[in-house]
């Protein structure tokens, strides 16, 4: 601690009241060069007490800003509140000052124990209030209550319409030594004085408990310390920390204030959760640009736009010195132009637009995202306080190697590897703990069941998720198992059991499986509804397939999911009959996930070679009863020709049954959206024209009356198509009769596929063949033999 006597009159009106905007770089500035000027003997800071034993690990280097103080109630961990900090934050400077100078720091807002339970105190009050007699109040009453922005009120009294404009030329550009060190505090508390003797309490009733509590943390501080006693808080607050109160009265508006056990540590934060107002009720738009500007020394529109540069090039974009040159000229033209005192984030947001990104608003909002918000994210120290659960998080991320960060990142996992298997199985159960760390995605790459992709992204609020989840147990494996088996118990669907069976395979879970097995099998045998049981199937013989990658024995699957099969087979086609349009679609979903999963599943299980038989059973009985909707026949008929069951005369003669004139068009338009719709149904009529003939004859054949009611039907079939589908089928169509052989229009003697290869347009493609071998014309003549049987 400094041995200079403090500056005469730095506490002459009393404790040294520094008001600030809270994550202000300029604020930060002025706070450091007020505390160095002063040497207070004690520095109180607006926050909760309770956070005063972690305020010596702001001395180790590990804990490095943006972070915040997270508060959580005991027995209710998603009560919580946050109190971030930034590098450049006004409360976090105080707080470094204080630990290198040695000087005592306190925290002295309201406690967490009581904001965190002050909604439902808040919620009582306004009960008891709302059976008093309320007169009416008018606009203008309204309007004097509405809840004050003391920066737009300051903005709008010196001229301004943006108050970040007016904060930036008011405060964050004034260069270092320009005033005395506590000019710009008592001018700010003078402004601040005005306004709340205008507007009361701005609408913050809360604020006036808030400031009775730090009253009564600064008389408390003054006798022990003296006077020379410094406050780093919000602007908003100075004037009432100022107002001479009684002790009594500020204790009385703290009596029967409701409470919470709560804990407290440090967690990290990010820049982009900075732009949120949280905690302290303050957000800003531009965090990135604001840490520029605290820590830049000198010249920081230059070092900016050369920042931007830098970003730009990255992306590879065209940026040479000229541009920066050029960028740097315009912002402070513009700044001279508007009148202010230097290029702020407007000036230097247009510079860049116009030169750097010429003219274009895309890698623009590239810059805004990176630069001017950003993805910075703190770090905390292993010593800081944290849940056990937190804990064997920490040390599976580092066993793992999966640090966490802030910006979206893709991780690609081979299941094959024991590492990249480990780390799907703990984001997997972080996910069933819903701490939502990573999001499965869809890999670029190979589909295999080896193969996952993850997108991850570390979110602030992901440690408020951690504390929740720590009542499951104190490990990741011991909590994701206990949460496992309680959301079985009081699963109330059979399809979400199955989910989470899928799920425990997944996340490497083989104590919870019984558990969840036992329930799924008490759920399938009483649940007769076959759309659930249809629904259930496809999770269940995934598990099985992920059993063949991660060596999870999965035996116990594998009975539940043949006799849910056995189940399906019987009661799908009971189920079929009498259907809504609606309720066809949906079964239609069903039907084609059962498909897919009855040929998996015949190719896991051993001894179920019958499985695929009966099945195809089923769907030639859906395909023939009449009371089954048109639209699950027609799909029924697609998935037997797709197996190879049904020979193409066999589906000729079953469209021309469903398009026949006796069938209503609404029917047949049905029929034909189940049949080629899906995916290859565009490329199933394209390459058989007996089956373009059939539904070109059909839909020439319905009447006026009815085209405009199976239109509908038609339009989601075909527009489903890709754009060269479409427009071959369109081709084929507009050749009609005698186009050639197969013409459309003349079924019966189309054969789909030309007789023979045709041998010409075979040849024509050698040359290029040739060319991409890199064959010279001088190799023997065989290799054209063997070029011509690849083009044919």
């Amino acid at each position: 601690m400094s041995e200079a006597p403090p500056p005469a009159g730095a506490f002459e009106a009393g404790p040294l009241l520094l008001g600030v905007r809270h994550h202000g770089p300029g604020s930060a500035r002025a706070v450091r060069a007020a505390l160095d000027a002063a040497s207070p003997v004690v520095v109180l800071i607006e926050g909760p007490p309770e956070a005063d034993a972690l305020i010596p690990l702001a001395a180790d280097p590990d804990l490095r800003p943006p972070v915040a103080l997270l508060a959580h109630a005991v027995d209710e961990p998603g009560r919580s509140a946050f109190w971030p900090m930034a590098e450049f934050s006004p409360e976090w400077v105080a707080i470094r000052w204080a630990v290198e100078q040695g000087v005592p720091a306190r925290f002295i807002d309201l406690p967490a124990t009581h904001s965190l339970a002050w909604e439902e105190n808040t919620g009582a009050s306004e009960e008891e209030a709302s059976e008093e007699p309320e007169e009416e109040a008018s606009e203008e009453e309204e309007a004097e209550h509405a809840r004050v922005d003391p920066l737009a009120a300051l903005a709008e009294a010196a001229g301004y319409d943006d108050p970040e404009r007016w904060w930036e030329d008011a405060v964050e550009h004034r260069g270092p030594g320009l005033s005395e060190p506590f000019a710009p505090f008592a001018a700010l508390e003078d402004a601040m004085g005005a306004l709340r003797e205008r507007y009361g309490d701005g609408g913050r009733p809360r604020d006036l408990v808030r400031e009775a509590y730090m009253r009564l943390q600064i008389r408390a501080a003054r006798k022990e310390f003296g006077d020379e006693v410094a406050v780093v808080c919000g602007a908003w607050h100075v004037p009432a920390l100022r107002a001479k109160t009684t002790v009594t009265a500020d204790r009385a508006l703290l009596k029967g204030l409701p409470k919470l056990k709560t804990d407290l540590t440090w967690v990290p934060w990010t820049h982009r959760r900075l732009s949120r107002s949280s905690g302290y009720g303050a957000g800003i738009d531009s965090p990135g640009w604001y840490a520029h500007l605290f820590s830049a020394p000198d010249r920081p529109v230059e070092r900016w736009l050369t920042k931007v540069a830098g970003l730009l090039r990255e992306e590879d974009r065209i940026v040479s010195s000229a541009h920066v040159i050029e960028a740097v000229r315009l912002a402070d033209t513009l700044a001279v132009m508007r009148g202010r005192p230097l290029a702020g984030l407007t000036e230097t947001t247009d510079a860049v637009r116009a030169v750097l990104c010429e003219g274009s608003d895309v890698p623009l909002s590239l810059v805004y995202d990176r630069l001017v918000v950003g993805d910075v994210l703190g770090e905390v120290p292993e010593s800081a306080p944290a849940v056990p659960l937190q804990r064997d998080l920490a040390r599976e991320q580092r066993r793992l190697r999966l640090k966490p960060e802030a910006l979206e990142r893709e991780l690609e996992l081979d299941l094959r590897k024991d590492t990249d298997a480990a780390r799907g199985r703990l984001l997997h159960r972080l996910r069933l703990l819903g701490v939502g760390w990573g999001e499965p995605a869809r890999s670029r790459g190979s589909t295999g069941t080896f193969r996952e992709t993850w997108r991850l992204r570390w979110e602030p609020e992901l440690s408020v998720r951690i504390a929740e989840a720590g009542v499951w147990g104190t490990t990741v494996l011991g909590a994701a198992t206990a949460k496992a088996e309680a959301d079985a118990v009081g699963a109330r669907a059979l399809a979400d059991v199955t989910a989470l069976a899928e799920q425990c395979l997944l996340a490497g879970l083989p104590d919870a499986l019984p558990v969840v097995m036992r329930v799924l099998a008490d759920r399938a045998a009483l649940d007769a509804d076959v759309s659930h049981l249809a629904q259930a199937l496809p999770a269940l013989v995934r598990s099985l397939r992920y059993g063949d990658v991660r060596g999870t024995d999965t035996g116990a699957l594998a009975d539940v999911a043949a006799a849910l099969a056995e189940r399906v087979f019987i009661g799908l086609p009971p189920a079929c009959t009498t259907l809504d349009a609606d309720a066809a679609q949906e079964m239609r979903g069903h039907v084609d996930a059962v498909h897919g999963a009855v040929g998996l599943l015949a190719e896991t299980l051993t001894g179920h070679d019958d499985l695929r038989p009966r099945w195809r059973a089923v769907l030639r009985t859906l395909s023939q009863r009449d009371t089954v909707p048109g639209l699950l026949r027609g799909r029924a008929v697609r998935l037997l020709l797709d197996d190879g069951v049904l020979e193409a005369e066999d589906v000729a003669r079953l469209m021309g049954l469903a398009l026949s004139p006796g069938t209503p068009p609404g029917d047949a338009a049905a029929w034909v959206e189940g049949f080629v719709g899906g995916g290859g149904g565009g490329l199933l009529l394209v390459h058989d024209e007996r089956l373009l003939g059939l539904v070109d004859a059909w839909l020439t054949s319905v009447p006026a009356d009815a085209f405009t009611d199976v239109l509908p039907l038609l339009r989601r079939t075909f527009s489903a198509y890709e754009p060269g589908v479409r427009r071959t089928l369109g081709e084929l169509v507009r050749r009609g009769p005698g186009g050639g052989a197969g013409a459309v229009g003349h079924p019966a003697t189309s054969s789909g596929f030309a007789p023979e290869p045709d041998a010409g347009r075979a040849d024509a493609v050698l040359p290029v063949l040739r060319l991409l071998l890199g064959l010279t014309p001088e190799q023997p003549h065989s290799m054209d033999d063997d070029l011509a049987g690849v083009g044919a």
